[in-house]
């Protein structure tokens, strides 16, 4: 039986994506091909599609969150088989790969940012995950950000405090819950709806970025502990002025952005851009928002990201 792939490609900056037949890929001898089943979208899709940044040639295939059933392994895969249920990081969009995108009906993944869903996750929750959790991952516990210890199920408490700007973004949710996981504490930023998803996460203490008086209610509730930094899972122009403030209050320490950091900063603060590596499974948190099926509906799915979603993950069954 033939089997055919498809793709949304995007041609160039700032145009609607494109959906067209696109060849068959095979695995290399450490990759695996996925038939995804559900695909998400991330902030970062639409903000390049805009704008162009980090695209070094068109037409490419975006996205970086894919789940679905493997269709065949590499000769060196060992881990995984066709039919196992699976949920991964494809590298597309760094390397210009259009088979190595999201946003195809089969995606080449790396074996190694790959992991198997458990029965009882659904494939369109788990699709929320690989980014997500790469970002944060990343962001956390590499020597060159915070180096924060290690997660744990049963983690001691180090007597650490980060501050994560935007918990109940994906991001947010995935810091919260592995710094936790570390023994860490959590102060985190987010609007007043979504402090119980905060909570649930692991935050000891939540408060609205809308608050007038947040800066100062943050460094209370920091106190006395260990302050490492911020973990900025927006990256928004208004989030590093709050990220500034709680820094120079508290006396300096790293940021860590999920979008370059400003470029002016105080001698006691040191920031890096996140960019993701590695691949894990945790709560599937936020929860999905299905906006469509099939690819058609990815551009839809950008649309729908771009104009506001609020503790939700956009995501597009195929």
């Amino acid at each position: 039986m033939t089997i055919n792939n498809q793709s949304a490609f995007l041609d160039g900056v700032g145009v609607a994506l494109r959906v067209g037949d696109s060849p068959m890929p095979t695995p290399g001898p450490d990759q695996i091909v996925i038939r995804n089943h559900a695909v998400a979208i991330n902030p970062i899709d639409y903000k390049m599609q805009a704008s162009g940044k980090f695209i070094r040639s068109y037409p490419i295939v975006l996205g970086q969150n894919v789940a679905g059933e493997v269709h065949e392994v590499g000769s060196d895969v060992r881990k995984f088989k066709a039919g196992d249920r699976v949920v991964g990081h494809p590298w597309g969009t760094m390397n210009g790969k259009l088979d190595q995108g999201a946003f195809n009906l089969y995606s080449v993944v790396p074996a190694r940012n790959t992991a198997k869903v458990p029965d009882k996750i659904t494939l369109t929750e788990a699709s929320v995950l690989p980014l997500p959790i790469d970002t944060a991952i990343c962001g956390l516990f590499r020597d060159e950000y915070m180096a924060l210890p290690g997660p744990s199920l049963t983690p001691s408490k180090t007597h650490k405090t980060i501050v994560v700007y935007g918990g109940s973004s994906s991001v947010g949710c995935m810091a919260t819950q592995l710094a936790t996981a570390a023994g860490v504490r959590v102060v985190t930023l987010a609007s007043k709806q979504n402090h119980e998803l905060c909570l649930s996460c692991g935050a000891t203490d939540v408060f609205d970025y809308h608050d007038l008086d947040v800066v100062k209610k943050v460094v209370e509730a920091v106190g006395s502990d260990n302050f490492i930094g911020i973990y900025d899972a927006i990256g928004e122009p208004s989030c590093y002025a709050h990220d500034l403030a709680i820094l120079e209050k508290l006396g300096g320490g790293f940021l860590a952005s999920v979008f370059p950091p400003p470029e002016k900063l105080p001698e006691n603060v040191k920031a890096k851009h996140v960019f993701a590596l590695e691949s894990g499974l945790l709560k599937c948190l936020p929860e999905p928002l299905v906006v469509g099926k099939g690819l058609e509906s990815v551009q839809a799915g950008f649309d729908k990201l771009k104009a506001g979603v609020s503790a939700r993950k956009v995501v597009v069954e195929l």
